[in-house]
Order: structure tokens, then C-alpha cells, then sequence
């Protein structure tokens, strides 16, 4: 009953969508490009919450990004790419944004990139930063990991408005969205990862103290993924509409980042996108199970499609009931999130964040997706998912930002040298 209801619902245009993007690949689940709920799951890179579509052989695999418990050691720094984008998800992190001064000058952007690339490498190889009045808490990496990125404003001051990619900057509105500006836009990215939740806030401060005469925290959010392991056979996270959330990530490479087809001092990077999106918890919690699996389009049990088979098995989004009704409802968020073409795939690394109180929650996603373009990939599978998605009738997108993410750097180099030269 309750399940025909919501169909009615969405039908008279209730359901907005969340957005979901596709699926990836191994434990970076994610929710859907702007799913509320991350809920792709196997194959779909543009899947959503807990649901994704499998998107075909050659679009993408479990090559991915792998996740998984356990405090490994940190990434290496200096490299063709910046780390925290494909491989490991730690299950702490925290993005922060940052405004720059409103005097700022590209000589600040630089000064600012050195102090970031010293201190970086020197808290992800276990040193604390020269200025650290806490230096033992420094001593363990726990896999820490930091991603730099830069909005439109920092592009537009060292090289002019000109040069900044046509997708760096606000996404398309989505009638879907209630956006806060405490959870959007930015000049700058800190993306900071790790198997404990104080190294993370250890960098963090320092990061953020040791720039502070150069730009301000304009918002934090902190984010977090089951550090162990379900016993389950899960590869993925399950987020808190305990909906399997990702299972196959991308394997190629191109779709993620930036080579031939961007600018030059883009080369190895790649462009990050940061929707904040609420989730009503309790509102979910009233609505029976076969309604809540009506509306991913997946099995809550095991996050298999709720046409039969396996959490990796594609949906098979032609079949029928008795009735001659879709078995997989025509506003089902896996349907709505899967990938229309191999373009529509992009890397999931979201987190769940929990912020209230029980009697009032305030909890959801914080949907991170890595791709080349997120005009191209992200934008056409959200956009379907704002138009008509079930989940959006417990999912509300609160907060967004876009930035280009640096390439990584060689010896004796800094973070967006290229960008500066």
C-alpha cells in the first residue's frame, strides 16, 4: 500500500530527486551524484544512495579505489598525483574550505602553497610541521592522506578569469536544492583522511593555523565510514538509511582525472565535487521495508537489485510484474542514477556525518565525487535525479562546491607550481 502510495507521490511531483552519480568501484561507495543517500551500488558510477546501476564491462570494474579497516601507512606525497583520490578510503576525514584574504594577490596563493606542500609532507610522513607546539601527535600517520583544491577565484587572481575551466564554479541549480552558504562555495579545499580521527584533527589545525594571516575557515565538515569489517561480504559502506552505498568504482582512469583534454597546469588533477545532503531519519524510519526497497530499487539486505541476483548484478530495469507493472519502479533512485553512457561515470568517496541529537537528528551524506568534468559526468546523472527520484522525498541536498583538484608534485616542487609559473 504504502509502496503504491509513493509511486502516486512521485508521480504528482513529490519526489524530487536526490543526486547520484555513478557508482564506483571498490569501497569508495558513495551516494548517488547527489543522492542524499548514496545508495549506488555494483556497477552503476552514477548510481545513488544504495542503489547505483551496474554500468556495462568496459565502463567500469572493481579495479578501483579498495577501502578497508586498518591503520596502513600513509600515502606517498610527491607524485604525478595528489593522494586521497584513488585508493584507500580511510574511514575519518574532514573537508575544509577557505576563503582567501579580499586583498589576496597570487604572490599570498603562493606563499601559502609552500607552507601547505612543507607541512603536508611532513605530517604524512610522521613530522610534525616546524611550527607544531604538539609534535606527538604527529608520530602516527594512520594512512593519513591531504588533498589540495582551488576554486575559481584562485585561478581567475594568478592566471585570469579566462583561463578558469567552464566547469569550475556553482553547479546548475537543481530544484531539488535547499543550499546553505555555511556548507558551500570556497576559494580553497583541504581534504584531509586517515585511519583516526586525531590525526585528522591534528592536521587539520595545523594546516589550517599555519595559514591563517592568508585566508580564513570559511566551513568544516567532518565525515566518517565503518572503520570494520560487517562480516557481511560487503566491499562497500553502508550509510545511515543502512542502504549498501557503492560497490564498483570506475576503472578507467581517464574519467577521473586530467590529461590531455584540460589545461596544461591541470595535467594529473582532477575536479572534486562536495554536496552536503541531509537525510530524514526519522521520516525513514517510518516506512516499511518493502516501500523503503521500492524506492532504491535494491534489496536492503544485501544491496542486490531488487530484480534478483547478486549486489553486483545489473538491475534489469525491463522486467515486469504479474501485473505487467515495472518490477523496478520507473522513479526508483537506482534507475534514475544509472549511467545513460560510459561519460556518466565518476569516483564515489562519500561519508556519513551524524551531528545531532537523537530526538533531533542531524545526519546525512557528504557526497564526494572525483571526475575530469563534472559538467559532463556528475551534472547529467544529478539532474535526472532532481527531476524525479523517490529518495528525495527523505533526502535534501543542503550544501555544494566544486574546485579543481592540483596534480601532485616532484621533488623540490610545490603544490600548483603549474598553475603559478
Amino acid at each position: 500500500m504504502l509502496t503504491a502510495a509513493l509511486g502516486a507521490a512521485t508521480a504528482a511531483g513529490l519526489g524530487a530527486c536526490v543526486s547520484g552519480g555513478p557508482t564506483s568501484g571498490s569501497p569508495t561507495h558513495a551516494v548517488g551524484a547527489g543522492s542524499a543517500t548514496g545508495a549506488q551500488s555494483a556497477g552503476d558510477p552514477a548510481a545513488g544512495p544504495g542503489t547505483g546501476t551496474t554500468p556495462g564491462p568496459a565502463a567500469a570494474s572493481t579495479a578501483g579505489p579498495a577501502s578497508g579497516p586498518g591503520a596502513g601507512a600513509a600515502p606517498a606525497f610527491r607524485a604525478d598525483r595528489q593522494p586521497g583520490i584513488w585508493g584507500r578510503v580511510q574511514p575519518f576525514a574532514a573537508f575544509v574550505a577557505l576563503d582567501l584574504a579580499p586583498a589576496a594577490r597570487a604572490f599570498d596563493v603562493r606563499r601559502m602553497m609552500r607552507i601547505w606542500s612543507s607541512d603536508i609532507e611532513r605530517l604524512m610522513s610522521g613530522r610534525a610541521p616546524l611550527t607544531d607546539p604538539e609534535p606527538e601527535l604527529a608520530r602516527h600517520t594512520a594512512g593519513l592522506s591531504v588533498t589540495v583544491g582551488v576554486g575559481a577565484r584562485v585561478v581567475a587572481l594568478v592566471r585570469g578569469a579566462a583561463a578558469t575551466p567552464r566547469w569550475l564554479g556553482e553547479l546548475p541549480a537543481y530544484r531539488i536544492d535547499q543550499l546553505e552558504e555555511r556548507w558551500s562555495g570556497g576559494d580553497l579545499l583541504l581534504q584531509v583522511c586517515a585511519d583516526s580521527p586525531t590525526t585528522v584533527s591534528h592536521a587539520v589545525r595545523r594546516l589550517t593555523v599555519g595559514v591563517s594571516d592568508l585566508a580564513r575557515v570559511r566551513w568544516v565538515q567532518r565525515g566518517f565510514r565503518e572503520p570494520l569489517d560487517t562480516g557481511e561480504g560487503l566491499i562497500g559502506m553502508r550509510n545511515l538509511f543502512g542502504q549498501v552505498d557503492g560497490t564498483v568504482n570506475p576503472s578507467d582512469e581517464s574519467l577521473v582525472f586530467i590529461d590531455g583534454q584540460g589545461p596544461s597546469w591541470l595535467r594529473h588533477g582532477s575536479s572534486v565535487v562536495i554536496r552536503r545532503i541531509r537525510m530524514d531519519l526519522q521520516g525513514w524510519e517510518r516506512v516499511d521495508r518493502l516501500a523503503r526497497e521500492n524506492a532504491v530499487g535494491r534489496r536492503l539486505a544485501d544491496g542486490a537489485p531488487v530484480t534478483g541476483g547478486r549486489e553486483r548484478d545489473t538491475p534489469d530495469f525491463a522486467a515486469t510484474d504479474p501485473l505487467g507493472l515495472p518490477v523496478i519502479d520507473d522513479s526508483a533512485h537506482v534507475r534514475r542514477a544509472h549511467a545513460h553512457s560510459a561519460a556518466e561515470h565518476f569516483l564515489r568517496r562519500p561519508y556519513s556525518y551524524d551531528e545531532g541529537a537523537p530526538d533531533d537528528p542531524d545526519a546525512g551524506l557528504i557526497f564526494v565525487t572525483y571526475q575530469a568534468d563534472p559538467l559532463a559526468q556528475f551534472h547529467p546523472v544529478q539532474a535526472r535525479l532532481a527531476e524525479r527520484d523517490l529518495l528525495n522525498l527523505w533526502t535534501t541536498p543542503i550544501g555544494s562546491a566544486v574546485f579543481a583538484v592540483l596534480p601532485g608534485i616532484g621533488a623540490d616542487e610545490f603544490l600548483g607550481a603549474a598553475l603559478l609559473a
